[in-house]
């Protein structure tokens, strides 16, 4: 254990929240809910203003609606989320080389090994020097703990909330672990927090008081020993910089069961595309392709098939998932589709199979396109129209005339906009045609412009 708290744990404050709060300035204020909104839909994040209501992370959507009937319901923006987290990391990465990132919007941070700091005064001004660049180039803020160990510079930031800063002076972690819930202890979840209140033991203290040997025997020995030392506020766990992913994958789930055989091997291939360009994002290949299916009755199935040698080719990785999807049975409908890449690597094998499938895959849309257009236009066509034209509640988007703007809404054939940016006043809301040509999706905004003032005030 070091003898300074010259470990930094940041967590930004109700991140996608609090972003979509600065990029629209109607929403400054008042309760946000970020997340899924169809009925099968999860609350990603509640802004504070929303968590007053008792809206929380991991909730479902349509109990947030009946807690917050008047909250902005709001569907993620990740690339915004990307962008403002590559700007945190990147101040992060200025003070040491040892930055361990959790998510998009936490991080431990070793400042010992940058020279950043090495005594309670030093870390404290680099801790409050930080808040304020954050607040500087983001417009966001976020909570800073700083201690000896990422167990305790955790507690610490969760302690801070919101948009503060607690420094555990060494000697005294004890004394503050002592009162706080089992559940604080890292590895102690739902089950083992259970487990230990049916054994008479609810608090950190009363963890310590129950002996290592009572741990063992209630937990087991890894959990056991673990659990006790970490009441002792014993954390010998270092910073690591690099946190290498076992595997790149996304996955969708469905407002409404999907029972056409064709759609579900058209969003199959939809994903694949997707996560094979999050592969190339990250530098990576990969030479086993996953096939997640969760069916209407809840029952998961995952299918793979590892390829001759790694790589990071739509089309490989698409016709991989096409002939996995061919034994999979989806006559009762399908609530949930993934594609995985797993056996990561740092180069990609040439196949000139892959290449000549890309190629014909390509020719072959060509060719659709030209046929699509030289078509007269009938009834089957129409069906595809609002798939085109979808307008997510929150996402950007530019008028020719009225300029940028957000969904606040759309249905029954209407698209409502409120005309706004990150560094104007609230904007005026207009309602038009979701087929209106000078309407389109648009790319985020910057939170902060290019003088460093921010949107947010």
């Amino acid at each position: 254990m070091r003898s300074a708290p010259t470990i930094l744990h940041l967590d930004m404050d109700a991140f996608y929240a609090s972003a979509e709060q600065a990029a629209k300035p109607s929403l400054r204020g008042k309760a946000v809910v970020v997340g899924g909104l169809g009925p099968r839909g999860v609350v990603a994040t509640a802004s504070y203003e929303a968590r007053r209501f008792g809206v929380h992370s991991a909730m479902p959507t349509a109990q947030a609606r009946r807690l917050a009937p008047h909250a902005a319901y709001l569907t993620p923006r990740f690339t915004l989320y990307r962008d403002v987290s590559n700007q945190v990391m990147g101040l992060l990465r200025a003070l040491s080389p040892l930055v361990e990132p959790l998510s998009l919007d936490e991080a431990f941070v070793d400042l010992e090994a940058g020279g950043a700091a090495f005594d309670s005064a030093s870390a404290r001004e680099v801790g409050e020097r930080l808040r304020a660049d954050i607040r500087r180039v983001t417009g966001l803020s976020g909570s800073v703990g700083l201690a000896v160990s990422k167990m305790l510079a955790k507690i610490g930031s969760e302690r801070a909330k919101p948009d503060g800063l607690v420094l555990i002076e060494p000697g005294t972690e004890r004394e503050l672990l002592a009162p706080l819930p089992v559940r604080v202890l890292p590895g102690v979840g739902p089950a083992t927090g259970d487990h230990l209140r049916r054994a008479g033991i609810t608090t950190v203290d009363e963890i310590a008081e129950a002996g290592q040997d009572e741990l063992v025997r209630l937990l087991g020995r890894a959990h056991g020993t673990g659990l006790y030392a970490m009441a002792l506020a014993l954390d010998e766990r270092p910073v690591v910089s690099e946190r290498e992913g076992k595997s790149v994958s996304v996955e969708d789930t469905y407002d409404l069961d999907i029972h056409d055989r064709v759609r579900v091997r058209g969003e199959v291939a939809r994903l694949a595309e997707r996560c094979t360009r999050r592969l190339r994002e990250a530098g990576r290949s990969g030479r086993t392709v996953v096939l997640k299916v969760r069916r209407y009755d809840f029952s998961t199935l995952t299918r793979s098939e590892t390829l001759r040698g790694p790589t990071d080719d739509p089309a490989v990785v698409r016709e991989a998932a096409a002939r996995l999807l061919e034994g999979v049975d989806t006559t009762g409908g399908v609530r949930l589709l993934g594609v995985g890449v797993s056996g990561l690597a740092d180069y990609t094998q040439e196949d000139l199979f892959a290449q000549a499938a890309g190629e014909r895959a390509a020719a072959e849309a060509e060719a659709a396109a030209e046929a699509d257009e030289q078509a007269t236009p009938g009834p089957a066509a129409e069906p595809a129209a609002p798939e085109e034209r979808r307008w997510p509640a929150g996402h950007d988007v530019v008028h020719a005339v009225h300029g940028p703007g957000w969904v606040q809404g759309s249905g029954v054939g209407r698209v409502t906009v409120r005309f706004e940016t990150p560094t104007s006043a609230p904007g005026r809301v207009r309602t038009f045609r979701t087929d209106d040509p000078e309407l389109s999706l648009s790319a985020p905004l910057p939170l902060v412009d290019e003088d460093g003032g921010a949107g947010q005030g």
